[in-house]
């Protein structure tokens, strides 16, 4: 028998109209925020920074393909991990649904990671993803975008990530299980693994020149999940209490049946 509250359809509708009024004021709070994220200051961007794409070596402003905007997700995907990222798969996921319709507004959506894009382009097909992907390594892109890090940085505490230093989950000295595990998953270990943190960042492309206009991190990158979307409004929520003690229930697309 179902220990939640139940109720006639009466009450149920009464709960959903006062729910839909904070539902809307959400909505409203949600574009007030947009306009403040689009109302950034942009920073020119004077470093040349290289990347290896499948059309050969680009700069960052040929990442835009054309276009006027250029947004980056940084993927969890180091040169010594033996794949990608587990949580960024999840994201990644819904990429190549929506990039054509950014593609046909002006926006280029692109993954951006430093593992070499040979190992980019074997997990791409693997995972069956056509956006681009574009390969850092060797770049100090991801550094100077505070989602890569030195073992230097590591070992002094000097890592600086989500606009504060320490603090994170995975700056601790005990990291959680589902950070242990993600790392298992990359086919590394947790220090190693922990070198690199996702993150999204944006930029535009005017007169030649190109800017940097916002960057969010950690649980900022929650809205792109579309997977926790649709969970948020499942009749049980995410339902991760105790999950994150014992580990990550979610798994590449193509590892469920492997349990």
């Amino acid at each position: 028998m179902t220990t939640h509250i139940t109720g006639t359809r009466e009450q149920w509708l009464a709960a959903r109209l006062e729910l839909l009024e904070a539902e809307k004021e959400l909505t409203r709070r949600g574009d007030e925020l947009a306009q403040q994220r689009q109302g950034l200051p942009w920073v020119r961007i004077d470093k040349e920074y290289r990347f290896e794409t499948d059309e050969g070596s680009a700069s960052l402003a040929d990442l835009f393909r054309g276009r006027s905007q250029l947004l980056v997700y940084h993927y969890m995907f180091g040169p010594d991990y033996k794949a990608g990222c587990a949580t960024c798969s999840t994201i990644a996921d819904g990429f190549n649904g929506f990039a054509v319709h950014l593609a046909n507004h002006d926006v280029t959506l692109s993954a951006v990671s430093r593992a070499p894009l040979a190992k980019l382009q074997e997990y791409k097909r693997r995972m069956g993803w056509t956006f681009p992907w574009a390969s850092s390594h060797g770049s100090d892109f991801n550094f100077d975008f505070n989602v890569s890090f030195t073992e230097e940085q590591q070992r002094e505490g000097g890592i600086q990530y989500n606009y504060e230093r320490g603090g994170h989950a995975m700056d601790e000295a005990e990291v959680p299980q589902v950070v242990v595990q993600n790392a298992t998953m990359c086919g590394t270990d947790a220090p190693t693994y922990t070198l690199d943190r996702p993150g999204m960042s944006a930029f535009v492309l005017e007169d030649g020149v190109v800017y940097h206009t916002y960057s969010t991190y950690a649980r900022g990158l929650d809205g792109l999940w579309g997977m926790y979307q649709w969970l948020d409004r499942a009749p049980k929520g995410r339902n991760e209490t105790g999950v994150y003690e014992t580990g990550i229930w979610w798994r590449r697309h193509d590892e469920y049946n492997q349990r």
